[in-house]
């Protein structure tokens, strides 16, 4: 009887260690890991099976789950966190700038007018040049000769006068167009600012060559007509490059989801096509941008879920109530310090996003509205609290505000009692600091611009990322910019008792935005059951100094347990 027993639990025990479920195709030991999980803040190693992660716990632990199949990664003490989650950017407008002209680094009008003039060198005749990333506020040589402080288009043209030239402003919400561009947009002294848009002229009346807000239309469709000349293969192909530049860009930085900022009915279409063949090497997640007009009897199938095995999901929709603060575009409760009696833009009507609002709520999709001026704040959240209170049976719909940069305090509790997500970019904060204060005065940018402190004081959740190709699509600047409040240049610092602290900036580059896009349960932080997406990193986040942040290399970067980059 006693041999009996002994065969039985030997058995068992035989059984239990070759439990197919309780083994690792990939372990990584000896790291130091943070997980972003509160149950397991820090462990050594992990588990992976499949694209799974099996168990979080020690070396030792981990190690009893390897078999002769098992592969072993020795992290070395090296420190890990889950995949940085781009929580606001424009993919296919990452791709195009990595394509393009790229003036975010650039110091001076002159520099750009040298590079698109190389650039028309070797342009066909009509060939357009594009380009994007300039800002007049981070120029540090003098204009000759200027308008409201930009440049006029005369040396811009003189350099491409067989090429239409359209560059867009860094924040996106303004355009420069040289003559050639302007001629075939049909610009003259008698063409009027559109609605909600504004053409820069000087003082006789003539068009300098800026275009703001929705004036950036009328140069925007004569480069339609350009690219509609193209047949629907040839767009698709440089549309097709750029994609596979931004996962690059990406990857290479760390990021291994990417939310996506406002894509067209086609392009959901290429990125659907894309994830259901096995195509994306990282995890996106878009929110549609039309009219309501375009989408009110098109949303069938509506919304996109899990696709391609969790690489492409398409949930919310992107609507818009004002500009850019550097465009004079947000709009304000009160005039611009800068700009005596001018409040900004409305630049998409209240009644446009309201009925986009029903419309979401109508299928069950998310609805990210851009805001940027306290203005544009207020009315967002008019608009969210006239909603929600009209559909009291949903709950739950994790609606954002995108960039909530200037808030007046009054409202800050407004989106901890509405449910309303903070979508903020921490690098905004410094690359806008040189001029913010001139914009709204120190009152004003001391209590309520980038108030991160503030609303997560209110229990605010907030959400980060880099509004790529605004700026640069690095975690790791915007991380430095969220918890130093201090320019990497200059040294200047921005109200710093509004600064997050590191495990506050690691949590809004995570498990933050996983649940400002309802993946919450499958990423975000590195706990049994989720996606095996993950970082390696040569500093550790949470306790190196300050001046080492910026150091950080991505070692490596993995996306459902596979490695898609190395250093």
């Amino acid at each position: 009887m006693k041999k009996a027993v002994f065969f039985l639990f030997t058995t068992l025990a035989l059984l239990q260690s070759c439990n197919p479920s309780e083994t690792a195709d990939l372990i990584l030991i000896n790291g130091n890991i943070y997980t972003v999980d509160p149950a397991h803040p820090r462990v050594e190693a992990i588990a992976i099976q499949g694209d799974r992660i099996l168990k979080t716990g020690s070396t030792a632990e981990i190690e009893r789950m390897k078999t002769d199949l098992t592969k072993v990664i020795d992290l070395k003490g090296q420190f890990v966190m889950p995949g940085f989650i781009e929580g606001h950017g424009h993919f296919s407008g990452l791709g195009a700038s990595l394509i393009n002209l790229n003036f975010l680094k650039s110091k001076s009008w002159d520099e750009i007018v040298q590079a698109v003039g190389e650039k028309a060198k070797s342009a066909k005749s009509g060939e357009w040049i594009t380009g994007r990333g300039w800002h007049q506020e981070k120029w540090t040589e003098p204009l000759a000769q200027q308008e409201q402080g930009y440049p006029y288009h005369d040396l811009l043209s003189d350099v491409s006068p067989d090429n239409p030239v359209l560059l867009r402003h860094a924040s996106g919400h303004s355009l420069f167009a040289n003559k050639k561009a302007m001629e075939l947009a049909g610009i003259s002294a008698e063409t009027p600012d559109p609605s909600g848009g504004r053409i820069v002229r000087n003082a006789r009346g003539e068009a300098i060559g800026v275009f703001e807000e929705r004036a950036m239309s009328l140069i925007n469709e004569a480069y339609q007509e350009y690219l509609d000349g193209l047949s629907q293969t040839e767009q698709k192909e440089l549309w097709l490059k750029g994609i596979k530049l931004a996962e690059e860009e990406c990857l290479k930085k760390g990021i291994t989801s990417f939310q996506d900022a406002g894509s067209s009915f086609e392009e959901i279409e290429w990125y659907r096509d894309l994830a259901e063949k096995g195509d994306l090497d990282l995890r996106l997640w878009a929110m549609l941008r039309h009219s309501f007009a375009d989408m009110k009897d098109n949303l069938n199938g509506f919304p996109l879920l899990d696709l391609g095995n969790y690489t492409f999901t398409c949930r919310a929709i992107k609507s818009e109530v004002d500009g850019a603060l550097g465009a004079f575009g947000a709009w304000l409760l009160r005039p611009y310090a800068d700009k005596p009696g001018f409040e900004g833009q409305n630049t998409t009507p209240v009644s446009e996003v309201q009925n986009i609002a029903r419309l979401a709520m109508e299928h069950d999709m998310q609805l990210c509205v851009h805001a940027i001026g306290d203005r544009a704040n207020r009315v967002t959240l008019n608009i969210y609290e006239e909603i929600f209170k009209a559909n009291t049976g949903k709950t739950n719909l994790r609606w954002r505000i995108e960039h909530a940069q200037h808030l007046d305090t009054a409202d800050i509790p407004r989106f901890k009692q509405l449910g309303v997500i903070a979508s903020m970019q921490g690098i905004h904060c410094t690359s806008d600091a040189p001029f913010v204060v001139k914009r709204l005065g120190e009152s004003r940018s001391r209590l309520g611009a980038y108030p991160w402190r503030s609303l997560l004081d209110a229990g605010v959740l907030v959400a980060n990322g880099t509004d790529a190709p605004v700026e640069d699509v690095s975690p790791i600047e915007s991380f430095y910019a969220s918890v130093t409040r201090r320019r990497a240049d200059s040294g200047l610092v921005f109200f710093p008792e509004q600064r997050m602290t590191r495990e506050e900036a690691i949590y809004s580059y995570t498990l933050a935005n996983a649940y400002a896009a309802f993946e919450d349960q499958l990423k975000g932080s590195l706990a049994a059951g989720k996606l095996a997406d993950l970082v390696v990193l040569s500093n550790d986040l949470t306790q190196c100094a300050d001046e080492a942040i910026l150091n950080t290399r991505i070692v490596m970067t993995m996306v459902g347990g596979k490695v898609k980059f190395e250093d």
